[in-house]
């Protein structure tokens, strides 16, 4: 099942734990999520991937992120706010994705722009049951067409 025929995008996945990445895609793929993903294992290749120069020309329409916080070489909080504060990618869908539930992080995220903020559980099927409602949610999100 293709999740919208006319609003499809790309889901950037931002995950540095191989064994949630599998998880996140499978489960988002169980709830009927075909749409194309791109990881990206650490905080560095989001960087690149959003702000190199030489990645300068692609657009990045249509894409939602789903962002951890805890990332090695820079952290969740910091490709948030780069993201929020560029013209080119502020208005690109981010949804937290992460294990950190503390309410003052939960309110960071928000001041620094995410759209939605989610915590991982830590059982297994938990964690899984919370993708699969993602990856419903994702089902019917609408995800802007332009972005500058």
């Amino acid at each position: 099942m293709n999740v919208c025929h006319d609003d499809h995008f790309t889901i950037v996945m931002i995950e540095d734990d191989e064994g949630h990445a599998r998880l996140i895609e499978k489960n988002l793929r169980r709830s009927g999520i075909s749409n194309t993903m791109v990881h990206l294992n650490d905080g560095d290749k989001a960087m690149q991937y959003f702000f190199a120069p030489e990645m300068a020309h692609i657009k990045h329409d249509r894409v939602l992120i789903l962002l951890d916080l805890n990332l090695p070489t820079i952290d969740g909080y910091e490709i948030l706010a780069r993201l929020k504060s560029e013209d080119r990618t502020h208005a690109i869908p981010t949804i937290i994705l992460t294990t950190t539930d503390n309410p003052k992080e939960v309110d960071r995220c928000y001041e620094l722009g995410c759209n939605v903020y989610i915590t991982k559980p830590v059982e297994y099927d938990s964690f899984s049951d919370a993708i699969q409602k993602v990856g419903l949610m994702l089902s019917i999100v609408k995800i802007p067409h332009h972005t500058k």
